[in-house]
Order: C-alpha cells, then sequence, then structure tokens
C-alpha cells in the first residue's frame, strides 16, 4: 500500500484525454499491438489515485513508472486483463510503451542562418533541450571565451546508462544547433568555418535513446516532463526531437503527442523530425502520409530533409527521398 501511495505522491497527473479505442488498426494497416504482453502507458481522465493502481493491482498488474504529463504511468499489466484495464470509467487510453528511434537529417547558409546570425541572433542566453542519444563532450560545444562545455545540464531516461552518447546522433544534432565551427574542416586553420544554426545557446542534453539508437514511449515524455520542468532554470525556448515511431492512432490519443502538446502549452517551441519513411510505398500512396509520431502532431514544427543540389540556393531544392512527407489521415 505505501508503495501504491508514494506512485501517486510522485507524480501528480495533469492532464485529461479523450475515449479510448480499442484495437483500431493503425495507419500502417496493422492491428494496434494493445494486447500485447509488454509494458503499457496508461492514461487517466482525472487525478490517478491510490484506488487507480489498486485496480490495476487487482488485475494482476503492477506499477512500473509515472508520467505526469499523461496523468498515468507505466503499467504492466496481463494482455487477457488489459480490455478490462481499459474500460474503466477513469481510463482515457491504453497504448502500449513502444520503441522509438533516431531520424537522420541532413543543412546553416541553407536555412538562412548566417543572415540571423550576422544581425546578432546566435543564441545567447537561450536553452535548447535536445532529446536523443546523449551528448558527448566536444570543443565546438564549448563557451571559447571560458572553455567550459554549454552542455549546462545533463539527464539520462534510458536504465543503466550515462549522459554520454553511445550512439552519435545526439552530438550531431547538437552540433548541428549550437556547434561554434573551433573545429571546422578536422583541424584547426582549415580556412573555413562551419557554424550550428544558433553557436550560442545553452543545452540541456536529456538522453532517451540507448548505444543502438532505440528507446521506448516512456523515456521521451519523462524528458520532456523534465524539459518543462527545466524551462525557467535555463531558459529553454526549444525541444528538438529528431527521432519518432510510427503512427498508431490519433494524435488526440497518441501518448507522445499528448506529452509534445504539453511542452507548447508551456510556452515552448518543439521542432520534430517528419521521419525517414520516404521510400516506403507499402500502402500504394507515393510514401505520402507516413510522418512519424509525434511529427504528426498539429502543435509541433515538423522537418523534413531537402537535398540542397550541391548549393545554396533554396530555390532548386528538392524533398529527399528518404524523408516522410505528406499529410497523415487522422
Amino acid at each position: 500500500m505505501e508503495e501504491l501511495r508514494d506512485a501517486v505522491d510522485i507524480e501528480t497527473p495533469a492532464l485529461a484525454l479523450e475515449a479510448a479505442n480499442h484495437g483500431r488498426p493503425d495507419h500502417h494497416g496493422a492491428a494496434s499491438p494493445l494486447f500485447g504482453c509488454a509494458p503499457h502507458i496508461v492514461q487517466y481522465r482525472r487525478q490517478m489515485t491510490v484506488e487507480h493502481l489498486q485496480h490495476v493491482q487487482s488485475l494482476g498488474g503492477s506499477y512500473r513508472q509515472g508520467l505526469r504529463l499523461l496523468n498515468g504511468g507505466v503499467f504492466s499489466v496481463p494482455a487477457k486483463n488489459l480490455q478490462a484495464l481499459a474500460s474503466h470509467p477513469d481510463v482515457a487510453y491504453v497504448a502500449p510503451n513502444r520503441p522509438v528511434h533516431a531520424s537522420n537529417d541532413y543543412f546553416e547558409m541553407t536555412v538562412g542562418a548566417d543572415i540571423v546570425q550576422s544581425s546578432g541572433w546566435d543564441g545567447a542566453g537561450i536553452g535548447v533541450a535536445v532529446i536523443d542519444s546523449g551528448i558527448s563532450d566536444h570543443p565546438d560545444l564549448h563557451d571559447p571565451a571560458t572553455g567550459k562545455s554549454r552542455v549546462v545540464y545533463s539527464q539520462t531516461f534510458v536504465p543503466n546508462t550515462d549522459t554520454n552518447d553511445e550512439y552519435g546522433h545526439g552530438t550531431h544534432v547538437a552540433g548541428i544547433i549550437a556547434g561554434n565551427g573551433t573545429q571546422s574542416g578536422g583541424k584547426a586553420n582549415a580556412g573555413y568555418e562551419i557554424y550550428g544554426v544558433a553557436p550560442n545557446v545553452k543545452l540541456i542534453n536529456l538522453k532517451v535513446l540507448d548505444k543502438n539508437g532505440s528507446g521506448q514511449d516512456s523515456y521521451l515524455v519523462s524528458a520532456l516532463q523534465r524539459a518543462i520542468a527545466l524551462k525557467s532554470t535555463y531558459n529553454i525556448r526549444v525541444i528538438n526531437l529528431s527521432l519518432g515511431r510510427a503512427v498508431f492512432e490519433s494524435y488526440k490519443l497518441d501518448p507522445l503527442c499528448q506529452a509534445v502538446e504539453q511542452a507548447w502549452k508551456a510556452g515552448i517551441v518543439v521542432i520534430v523530425a517528419a521521419g525517414n519513411e520516404g521510400r516506403n510505398n507499402s500502402f500504394n500512396t507515393n510514401a505520402y502520409g507516413l510522418i512519424t509520431a509525434p511529427a504528426n502532431d498539429p502543435y509541433v514544427i515538423t522537418v523534413g530533409a531537402m537535398r540542397t543540389m550541391d548549393d545554396y540556393w533554396k530555390s532548386d531544392d528538392l524533398i529527399a527521398t528518404y524523408s516522410s512527407k505528406g499529410r497523415n489521415s487522422f
């Protein structure tokens, strides 16, 4: 009983969602894995109570982790009892704790960052939360004046890992955002400098992907929750999510989408990669409608990949063949 009370006390819920839609096919045409044996994310309509946790326990389930942003948590429940759990009047939605993967993205003069920087807008005083595979220490991410790292906060949400980048993706993304060009060309005095878009921002490193570039919905929701909590401390104005997974339900129900909406409501701009499904024509749509979650949420800025055609002019750019594109159907 004390464990249940502690779970409620630690994670104060904050969000009510729409009714559950059991077993609806996802946009890839497969049945939703709602009835699998993996841990599930349960979203409640109101504040999660000890009685809710006792109900899960009565179904043979166990509490694993609280998710305050979703007014719920992660629970392990026998597959045969998931329908009974989802039918509880206070349960808004039940979804598997699905795997999340990194999205590769391919960039300063093409997006006009050099013009913005020439006007003095270089990100100074702004915090950007990078939710990815971690950020490794690199000179381009240091303050040239002090030599100190501009990664001002680090936390991992992947069990049994530290905050270093074992996969390489998070450091790559951090460089695009905040690299200051000190190591351009791979050596000093290379004759040119390659900057990130905002070379003076502070970085908040929230690790959700492991050494294979994989994570879980619950890691991402927890990291978004932490970014919101740290907003005032580090003036976090932007969250970057160069990751995602397939869409299995409406953004109005999807736990990842509901979490990014809470960040938007907290006053943070959320940037999400569209995904890499551009060559997937399994559904005879010419690969349209395959933007991944949470990039399919209308409250985020969704970013696809472009071919620069080996020049800085945008007029001849084309969408990269691997980039997800097109509006999702729900």
